[in-house]
């Protein structure tokens, strides 16, 4: 696309360039349903209608929109688009899978890390709460993931501890 864009539109200025440029690819991003050709009826029809109320972002356009060096470059330049929004579509699925896969290998280096740092004084603080509260004989915690997993636990095991008596007094 970004060769294509190079070759394109070369009477135009940079600043005019740049913004019918971006004004095509979102045209494009956004009507994934129509095909090139319907996509540049409806930018021509548009842009005709604009320029008929005085109202157009493209007032550059009025000389050349008939051209049929602008034709073929608008052409040549939403095809593009279409190409590489219809190949962003098709790389999708591994595009989520390479995020996915990053996503847990985050979280493992995490563990790893945390499984060789020691407790904070925080995570000490609640867990000495908890076995003060639950009656809990106090084991020695090692490492800020040991004392993450037994404070969760604990918090699991006598949160279902809590909600059985309830769900049996219902039936």
């Amino acid at each position: 696309m970004y060769e294509v864009k190079k070759q394109i539109y070369l009477d135009l200025t940079k600043n005019q360039k740049s913004a019918l440029c971006n004004f095509l690819r979102a045209l494009v991003k956004k009507t994934p349903e129509l095909g090139v050709d319907e996509i540049l009826e409806k930018f021509l029809e548009d842009e005709r209608y604009y320029l008929e109320i005085n109202a157009s972002r493209f007032e550059f356009l009025a000389d050349i929109m008939d051209d049929e060096q602008f034709l073929s470059d608008t052409m040549l330049y939403l095809k593009e688009c279409r190409k590489y929004y219809d190949y962003k579509k098709k790389q999708e699925p591994i595009i989520q899978a390479n995020k996915e896969f990053a996503k847990k290998k985050r979280k493992f280096l995490q563990e790893l890390k945390m499984g060789k740092e020691p407790p904070t004084k925080k995570q000490l603080y609640y867990y000495d709460r908890l076995c003060k509260k639950y009656n809990i004989e106090k084991k020695e915690l090692r490492s800020k993931l040991e004392a993450r997993d037994e404070i969760d636990r604990i918090i699991t095991e006598h949160s279902e501890k809590i909600s059985l008596p309830n769900n049996e007094g219902d039936d």
